[in-house]
């Protein structure tokens, strides 16, 4: 009797095991990006900034516990971002979809020094391939603005970059990760006036287009002169 419930709890621990295996294969990528850590792990979690050192001019007598650090939103419509199969011609229908990126986390903080504001604000984000998509590289561009909130907004700092990501199959889902580490503003005055401030993030394909360059003007003719006629002697 030992035996056989000994082989039955083998078995039914082998069953256990199976199971947890097959869940983690219908998970596919997403949940072994669950076990993946990210940089964003290692960002700070206190809302308040951290005094690098006396802060000077009007700002002397501040402590960290004064100052908060702006939290991060992600701007409406700027959340995701389509890759049709065919470049430069707008939105591309459901079935043109090469791959689409998400931002799906964020992160950010700050440190003060001599009265100004350093941020470092980290995005997560994943592409996965369309009905278009297949193997190849996907360039990402990112936006990190702060801005003033208020009746007439205003642009504090402004950062654009780029992620690229390679896709390797057909079908295929990848985690990228865009971190700025010295967006740098002066704090403002009041220094209440910075609970107004936020940080938009989100993909912003219009900067990554090459500027149009004006065709050169072109120079009217220069009217020549009719030749002067010999003088008769």
């Amino acid at each position: 009797m030992g035996r056989g419930r000994t082989e039955q709890t083998v078995r039914s621990g082998a069953g256990t095991l199976a199971l947890m295996a097959l869940a983690l294969a219908l998970g596919g990528c997403g949940s072994t990006d669950l076990l993946k850590s990210s940089p964003l792990d290692y960002f700070s979690s206190s809302s308040k900034a951290t005094n690098d050192a006396a802060a000077a001019g009007g700002t002397a007598n501040i402590s960290a516990d004064d100052v908060d650090c702006p939290e991060v939103q992600v701007r409406t419509g700027a959340a995701t971002l389509m890759i049709g199969s065919k470049p430069g011609e707008g939105e591309p229908g459901a079935l043109d979809v090469r791959y689409q990126g998400s931002i799906i986390r964020t992160a950010r903080e700050c440190h003060v020094n001599a009265g100004i504001m350093t941020m470092k604000v980290g995005i997560e984000g994943r592409v996965i391939t369309g009905p278009a998509g297949g193997p190849g590289t996907v360039d990402l561009p990112l936006r990190i603005a702060v801005v003033q909130e208020g009746v007439d907004p205003k642009a504090v700092a402004s950062k654009f970059g780029h992620e690229t990501v390679t896709v390797n199959a057909s079908i295929d889902r990848v985690t990228f990760t865009h971190v700025e580490s010295d967006i740098a503003f002066p704090l403002p005055q009041p220094l209440g006036l910075i609970d107004a401030y936020v940080v938009y993030v989100g993909f912003d394909p219009v900067s990554a287009q090459p500027e149009k360059k004006k065709p050169p003007a072109k120079r009217k003719p220069v009217a020549k002169k009719p030749a002067a006629k010999p003088k008769q002697s």
